[in-house]
Order: C-alpha cells, then sequence, then structure tokens
C-alpha cells in the first residue's frame, strides 16, 4: 500500500496528494502533524529514502534556526528534532512499500510506481 506523509495546509503536499488520486492509486494518507511518527518509524522512512537525516529537514523553518542552525548535530540527534518537532520534516513523502521520495515536484511519485 501506498502511504503519503502529508500536511494539508502545505500546496506541495496537496499536490502530491492530488498526482496520487489522479493516478487512481490506493493510498494511506498520514497526517503527521496530527498524528506525530515515532522515532523508529522516522528511521524506516529515512532508511527507504536512502538519505541523511538532516535532507529530510525543513531548514527554513524558524524552529529550526532558533533551535538546531549552525549546530553540529548527529544523526540522531537530528531524527529527535524531528521527532519532537514534526513541522521540521520535509513534505510531502510517498512510500511505495521499500521505496520512497521527498515528492517535490509531485511529478518524482512516479519513480517508485
Amino acid at each position: 500500500m501506498i502511504k503519503i506523509y502529508h500536511n494539508p495546509r502545505c500546496r506541495k503536499s496537496r499536490e502530491g496528494l492530488a498526482f496520487l488520486e489522479a493516478g487512481g492509486h490506493d493510498f494511506e494518507e498520514i497526517r503527521y502533524l496530527d498524528n506525530p511518527v515515532s522515532k523508529e518509524e522516522l528511521v524506516s522512512v529515512i532508511k527507504k529514502l536512502g538519505i541523511p537525516p538532516q535532507q529530510l529537514v525543513r531548514t527554513s523553518e524558524s524552529i529550526w534556526k532558533e533551535n538546531y542552525k549552525g549546530k553540529s548535530l548527529t544523526d540522531d540527534e537530528v531524527i529527535n528534532a524531528m521527532v519532537q518537532h514534526p513541522k521540521l520534516i520535509e513534505r510531502p513523502i510517498v512510500i511505495n512499500n521499500d521505496k520512497a521520495v521527498v515528492a517535490r515536484p509531485a511529478e518524482k511519485i512516479k519513480e517508485i510506481l
């Protein structure tokens, strides 16, 4: 089953959701700001993305700038920051089995279908 980590207030996230709907794909919508992900789940997502945790961080968010910018953080500390502040997680993330993409732009979803 395809999963999309979605924030309905984000235009790019809505575009990713619309891409899946337009393609007629069955998917599970995960509103990660309403129901935050566990550390284990986030680690699994990062592994499927195949990127360092830092690349999943929205570094333009004020939470990041005020608390983490310029600090030398381990991968574990970056992951903990995203678990504590889910708004820092880049979106949308689309997962299909063991593959995942940050769907910016939405057409990147094609890479995992």
